[in-house]
C-alpha cells in the first residue's frame, strides 16, 4: 500500500491519494454493504426491504453531504498540519545538537545545520569539497558498503569525531531553504552525521595508561662478571647493580622484585612505556657504568609485555620477549605489544660460554627426540653455503650413528659449496637419496618423521618453506640472532650467538650423543670448512670452543690444506671481487658502500659476501655493504667492526644476522633504491647516537 500523500496542485486544489484517501471515504463503501443488506431483507420481507431501502438512501445522502461539505475543511486542516509538522522537523534538523549536512555524490557540501556551523567556525563552507574542509578525510571516504553507509574517524580543530556517512535517494523535495539548495542535483545525496568523541579517546587512552604492564629483567653475564671481580667486592657489585635497577624503575612508579641472583620481575603502568621508548630503555647503558673492578661490563636483557587481555596475558607476551632478547644476543629491550614487537639495544657482542653444560644438556634433548622417529630430514637455508651444508652433514652422520634414515634437503647451493656436493654424490660410500629435493621430502615426510634446520631459525628463509609447515617435530640449530618471525613452534631449538658457526654447534652435540660417533674424513673437511668460512679463516667471532671443535674435526682427518685449496678464487671471481672494491664509495667517512656487478661467476652473492669482508681491512671503515642484484633480487651483505650493530640496519630490510655480520635479501626494489634506503638508515642512525 503506497504511503498517504497530501499535496498541493496549485489553484487551491488539493490532491489526497494512498491510505488517507481510502480514509476519508470509507463510510461511503459502507454503501455496498448496505445494498446488499437491502437485497436480503427483500428476501425475507418486502415491507423490510422497503424500510432497509429507505434506510440505505438516508444513509447515502448524509454520507454525501458530509463528505463533499466537509472535505474542503478536512483537507485545509490535513495541509496546515503538514505544512506546520514540515517545518517542525525542518526546524529540528537545524537546532539539532549533533553536526549535521548533506552532501552530493561528489562530496559538495550543500546544507548544514547550525552545530556544523560552529564547529567549522561559522564560516560558510557550502558549494565546497567536504574533503577540502576536513583535510584528515581521504577520497575514500565516498566508498560506501552494501547497505550504503560509511564510518570514519578524523581529528580535526584538537577533537575526534565519528563521522557517519549514508548514500539515500530524495524525491519530489518540499519548497523550503534545504530543497533550494538542492535544485541542482541527482537523486544521490550523502547525508553526513559528526559525533564528538574527543572525551572517549581521552578517557579510553587514560585507562589504557593506568593498566599494568610486566617485565622480565635478566643480567647476561652474571657469572663470568662476578669471577671478574675479588671475591670480597661481589657482594657489593650485586647491591650497585640492584640499585641501577630499582632506581631507574621507580622513577616510573614500578614495583622490582628480585627472583633469583640474576634474575628480576617488575611491574608498571602502560603510561610510562613512551617515556622508556623515547630514552631507549637508557638501563642498558646506565648499569654498564657499575665498575669496581670487574673486568665485564654488566649487560641486561628486558623482556617487556603489554597489549593483553590482563596480567596473564602480559606475562605471557613478556616472557615470550624476554627470550627474543636472550635469543638475539641480550644487551637489549624487547618490547611485544599484542603481536608487534620493538627493539632497543643490542650493541654488545655476546658472550662466550666457556663451559659446555648447555650443549651436552641439548645433545640428550636431540637424541631422546629422534631416537622415537623414523625419518630424519636436515634442511639449511637457501642458497646453502658451507656453514649450512657442513652442519647438514654433521647431523647426518649423527642421525646414521643413532640408525635413523637420513636425507638432505639441498636445493640451489654457493660455488664453494658444489665440489664437495659432487663428491659426496660420487662416493660409493652414500646412499644415492642423500640429497633430495624439497618437493621430493614434502612428498614423502609423516606423522613419525622429524625435520632438523640448521644455519637458520626463519621459516621463509629454509631451501624449502613448505615442509616446515608440514612437519610435526621440528627441532631447529642456529648461530644468527633471532628476528620477529622465527620460528616458534620448534620441539627443540638451540640457538648460540657465541658460538662462531653452526658446524660448532655440531661438533659439541657430536661429542656428547652416547653413541660413539665416527666422523670420516670427507665429513670432517665439509665441517671444518663451515666453520673456516663463518670465521673467515679463524679471524672473525672465534672463542675458546671454536678452536676446540676445529681440533676435533683435525684428529678426525680433516686436511686443513685441502679445505683452504677447496676455497680459493678462481680468476674471474678474483677480479669480480676486485671490481667490487673498486666501485667503493666511503659514506659518512666511515661506512663503506658498494655494488657487486659480478655476471660471469656462479655465485655473485659470495662475491659479494667476500668483498663486504675485505672492506673491513680499509683503515677508517667501520662498517661495509655490499649489494648484489641477483634472481630479481637484491641481496646485502653486511659486516662491521667495533660496536656498530649491522644486524640492526638489516633488519630495517626484513634480513638478519650477527651483530658484525648480517645479510638481507629485498625485493621490488632496484640497486639504485636499496642504496639510497640503506644511507638514509645509516644516517637516521647516527642523529639518533646508535652509531
Amino acid at each position: 500500500m503506497p504511503v498517504s500523500e497530501v499535496k498541493d496542485m496549485g489553484n487551491n486544489k488539493v490532491k489526497v491519494r494512498g491510505n488517507l484517501l481510502h480514509y476519508i471515504k470509507w463510510p461511503l463503501y459502507l454503501n455496498i454493504i448496505w445494498i446488499v443488506f437491502v437485497g436480503l431483507g427483500y428476501v425475507v420481507n418486502i415491507k423490510a426491504g422497503a424500510i432497509m431501502t429507505f434506510a440505505e438512501i438516508v444513509y447515502f445522502i448524509i454520507t454525501i453531504s458530509v463528505y463533499f461539505v466537509f472535505k474542503q475543511n478536512i483537507m485545509k486542516n490535513l495541509v496546515d498540519f503538514g505544512a506546520e509538522y514540515s517545518h517542525i522537523q525542518h526546524q529540528m534538523l537545524h537546532d539539532m545538537e549533533i553536526p549535521y549536512s548533506l552532501l552530493d555524490e561528489h562530496g559538495r557540501i550543500l546544507w548544514t545545520n547550525t552545530q556544523m556551523d560552529v564547529i567549522c567556525g561559522d564560516k560558510s563552507v557550502k558549494n565546497k569539497l567536504v574533503t577540502a574542509v576536513f583535510t584528515d578525510m581521504k577520497k575514500e571516504v565516498l566508498t560506501f558498503d552494501e547497505k550504503g553507509r560509511n564510518e570514519i574517524e578524523i581529528k580535526f580543530e584538537e577533537h575526534v569525531y565519528k563521522i557517519i556517512l549514508k548514500r539515500f535517494s530524495m524525491n519530489d523535495l518540499k519548497e523550503n531553504d534545504l530543497a533550494e539548495a538542492l535544485t541542482s542535483t541527482e537523486n544521490s545525496l550523502i547525508s553526513m552525521y559528526m559525533f564528538d568523541e574527543t572525551l572517549v579517546h581521552k578517557l579510553t587512552k587514560e585507562n589504557k595508561g593506568e593498566k599494568s604492564v610486566t617485565g622480565h629483567i635478566y643480567i647476561d653475564n652474571y657469572d663470568e662478571v662476578l669471577q671478574s671481580v675479588e671475591a670480597t667486592r661481589r657482594t657489593l657489585l650485586v647491591a650497585l647493580i640492584d640499585r641501577k635497577i630499582n632506581k631507574y624503575f621507580a622513577q616510573y612508579d614500578g614495583i622490582v622484585r628480585k627472583l633469583e641472583n640474576d634474575k628480576y620481575f617488575v611491574v608498571f603502568k602502560t603510561k610510562y612505556i613512551n617515556k622508556m621508548q623515547t630514552n631507549k630503555f637508557s638501563i642498558l647503558d646506565e648499569v654498564k657504568t657499575v665498575n669496581i673492578g670487574n673486568g665485564l661490563p654488566v649487560t641486561l636483557s628486558i623482556g617487556i609485555g603489554m597489549g593483553g587481555n590482563g596480567l596473564v596475558d602480559n606475562y605471557d607476551l613478556a616472557t615470550a620477549a624476554i627470550d627474543m632478547a636472550l635469543g638475539r644476543g641480550g644487551d637489549q629491550a624487547v618490547l611485544k605489544d599484542g603481536n608487534k614487537l620493538y627493539f632497543y639495544g643490542g650493541k654488545s657482542k655476546s658472550v662466550e660460554k666457556n663451559t659446555k653444560v648447555k650443549s651436552r644438556v641439548m645433545a640428550t634433548a636431540f637424541r631422546d627426540l629422534i631416537e622415537t622417529k623414523e625419518t630424519i630430514y636436515i634442511m639449511g637455508h637457501h642458497i646453502g653455503d658451507n656453514d649450512s651444508f657442513g652442519a647438514s652433514v654433521g647431523f647426518y652422520r649423527i642421525a646414521k650413528t643413532i640408525g635413523k634414515e637420513v636425507h638432505i634437503v639441498l636445493g640451489e647451493v654457493s660455488s664453494s659449496v658444489v665440489p664437495l656436493v659432487d663428491t659426496f654424490r660420487e662416493s660409493e660410500f652414500y646412499e644415492e637419496d642423500m640429497f633430495i629435493s624439497g618437493s621430493d621430502a614434502a612428498a614423502n615426510i609423516g606423522k613419525n618423521d622429524a625435520l632438523i634446520i640448521v644455519d637458520c631459525s626463519r621459516a621463509g628463509y629454509t631451501e624449502y618453506p613448505e615442509l616446515v609447515r608440514r612437519t610435526q617435530c621440528l627441532l631447529v640449530f642456529d648461530h644468527h640472532r633471532q628476528a620477529e618471525d622465527v620460528i616458534d613452534n620448534a620441539q627443540l631449538s638451540y640457538i648460540e650467538l657465541a658460538s662462531s658457526s653452526t658446524c660448532e654447534m655440531v661438533v659439541e652435540i657430536m661429542q656428547y650423543i652416547p653413541e660413539t660417533v665416527k666422523i670420516n674424513k670427507l665429513e670432517a673437511e665439509a665441517v671444518y670448512g663451515g666453520i673456516m668460512i663463518d670465521t673467515n679463516n679463524f679471524t672473525n667471532r672465534t672463542g675458546v670452543r671454536t678452536f676446540e671443535a676445529a681440533a676435533f674435526l683435525k684428529r678426525n682427518g680433516a686436511d686443513i690444506t685441502k679445505v683452504r685449496r677447496m676455497f680459493r678464487d678462481d680468476i674471474g671471481e678474483y677480479k669480480a671481487k676486485a671490481t667490487a672494491i673498486q666501485n667503493t664509495e666511503i659514506y659518512k667517512d666511515e661506512y663503506a658502500i658498494s655494488v657487486c656487478t659480478a655476471k660471469e661467476v656462479s655465485s655473485p652473492t659470495v662475491i659479494g659476501a667476500q668483498a663486504a669482508n675485505e672492506l673491513l681491512n680499509v683503515k677508517g671503515v667501520k662498517a661495509s655493504f655490499v649489494c648484489t642484484a641477483y634472481n630479481d633480487q637484491v641481496y646485502i651483505s653486511a659486516r662491521s667492526l667495533d660496536k656498530i650493530n649491522v644486524q640492526l640496519i638489516m633488519e630495517e630490510f626484513g634480513g638478519g644476522g650477527h651483530m658484525n655480520l648480517a645479510g638481507a635479501q629485498v625485493k621490488d626494489q632496484s640497486l639504485g633504491e636499496v642504496i639510497q634506503q640503506l644511507k638514509n638508515i645509516i644516517s637516521k642512525r647516527i642523529e639518533e647516537g646508535d652509531f
